[in-house]
């Protein structure tokens, strides 16, 4: 039996393997475009089918396709949107900029599940076209970017409840470190008394702001360009096509979509998509702070600060036995670092759109889509394997707190600045404690040091 079928399309015959349900495009795509590993994301092609779905039934509404036909095509975009035929999407990211060949990927093994269920063949011998039935009221143009936002949203709202669920984990940790009070610290110095859960505060805070800036984000992602098709002027597709596809993904999906305001903007720009995306940069920075505090205060066991006890979860070294390293921090500030270069990537690419057509989507879309899952995952990952598990040293801490030079600061509105400084310098220049030096060089009694120095007193106004 011969392991290929040759199929025309309008460059002519091509062998396509025996048992792939693509056709002649997709196959010319896969010998052209061999570059990389990324292939495109099986999210997209989900959306893709959603989209043919809808489209099919819209055009039996419309009248424009045969009943039986249009049931055949929806039935079998519903079982490659539920991911039945995911090996038959081989293509890589690298392609043409406006995702035409896994449109046509999709289309193709739609039109061959469809014309097989029809009682039909595949390749030459299908009841079902790629174009004219499946592709029906479309275009790559139009079609491709309501692919992405279809498959953003979920993963926005999938990272927005592990955004919150690590929210909360810091919240409750600032409520348990309430009462700790620790050296704080700026440009990596001694600075005045924080408590532990002021720190973790400030940490909850940081994300609260990333998830606002998300969540203002996500209602221009619910914008689809579909009935655009070539260049957003909806040639060659009913006037009410697009609004009703819109509304058919809508209650499929359980989400508020709809036809964009303007067809050309949402096809030549993606704008939504690049505003997403640098709220995806502000979360991947405040992640990177927060995590390097905890890093920091992690450090040691005995040479660094000591202050915070990071779970064990492996061994650290393959040749210091008992060594512990902080690696939920370092796989987190990795992802960090990807998405911050996914945001360059994908600002250039949203910049480059030309006339109507901006011809960097999948590009768009890998980036986009691998941030959503990094990011999620990796916070799902810190917050369950770091921050839930957290422990403090609290002797540590109270040596630290006690030895620093900062509680000078204290004595400042009684004594003044310069008096204050020369203390604090004596102390350091000959290894004495604040105390010990305020009483030689600074005319202070003991006592009267300790009722002006009092680090629970120094963690607010007054």
């Amino acid at each position: 039996m011969s392991q290929t079928r040759t199929e025309q399309d309008g460059f002519g015959p091509i062998d396509v393997p025996a048992d792939a349900w693509w056709g002649a495009q997709t196959e010319r795509s896969r010998r052209f475009f061999a570059i990389g590993a990324q292939r495109m994301p099986l999210d997209i092609v989900h959306a893709l089918a959603a989209v043919k779905q809808a489209a099919a039934e819209v055009n039996s509404e419309l009248g424009l396709l045969e009943p039986a036909l249009a049931t055949a095509i929806a039935e079998a975009a519903a079982r490659v949107a539920a991911g039945e035929f995911d090996t038959q999407f081989p293509l890589a990211v690298w392609q043409t900029g406006s995702g035409t060949q896994t449109n046509m990927n999709v289309n193709e093994v739609i039109a061959n599940v469809a014309s097989v269920a029809l009682g039909g063949g595949v390749g030459s011998e299908r009841r079902v076209h790629p174009n004219d039935h499946v592709n029906r009221g479309q275009s790559s143009n139009d079609v491709f970017p309501t692919a992405m936002h279809l498959a953003v949203v979920p993963r926005v709202q999938a990272l927005l409840a592990t955004l919150v669920r690590l929210r909360g984990a810091l919240l409750v940790k600032a409520e348990v470190f309430a009462d700790i009070v620790k050296v704080g610290r700026t440009h990596l110095q001694d600075a005045t008394p924080v408590t532990l859960g002021q720190e973790f505060e400030g940490y909850a805070a940081q994300l609260a702001f990333a998830e606002a800036g998300l969540r203002r984000a996500l209602p221009d992602l619910c914008a689809l360009a579909i009935g655009g098709t070539a260049v957003g002027t909806g040639l060659n597709t009913h006037p009410e096509f697009g609004a009703r596809v819109a509304a058919r993904l809508a209650a499929r999906l359980n989400q508020p979509f709809v036809v964009a305001p303007n067809l050309m903007a949402a096809m030549a720009g993606h704008e939504p998509l690049v505003a997403l995306h640098g709220a995806l940069r502000t979360l991947a920075v405040a992640l990177n702070k927060i995590a390097n505090d905890i890093r920091l205060m992690g450090s040691g066991p005995r040479a660094g600060l000591g202050e915070l006890r990071l779970p064990a979860n492996e061994p650290g070294s393959s040749i210091m036995p008992g060594k512990v390293n902080p690696t939920q921090v370092e796989a987190l500030t990795m992802v960090c670092a990807q998405v911050m270069g996914h945001d360059v990537a994908v600002g250039i690419a949203a910049a480059n759109g030309h006339f109507e057509l901006n011809v960097y989507k999948p590009l768009i879309a890998f980036d986009v889509l691998d941030s959503l899952q990094l990011l999620t995952d990796a916070m799902a990952s810190f917050s369950a394997h770091c921050v839930e598990g957290l422990e403090v040293d609290e002797a540590r801490m109270r040596s630290l707190m006690e030895n620093s030079l900062m509680l000078v600061t204290a004595l400042v509105p009684h004594i003044g600045y310069d008096r204050a400084a020369r203390i604090a310098k004596h102390a350091q220049a000959n290894g004495l404690s604040l105390r010990e030096a305020a009483v030689a060089v600074g005319g202070l009694g003991a006592e009267q040091f300790d009722a002006w120095v009092d680090p629970a007193g120094m963690l607010g106004p007054g």
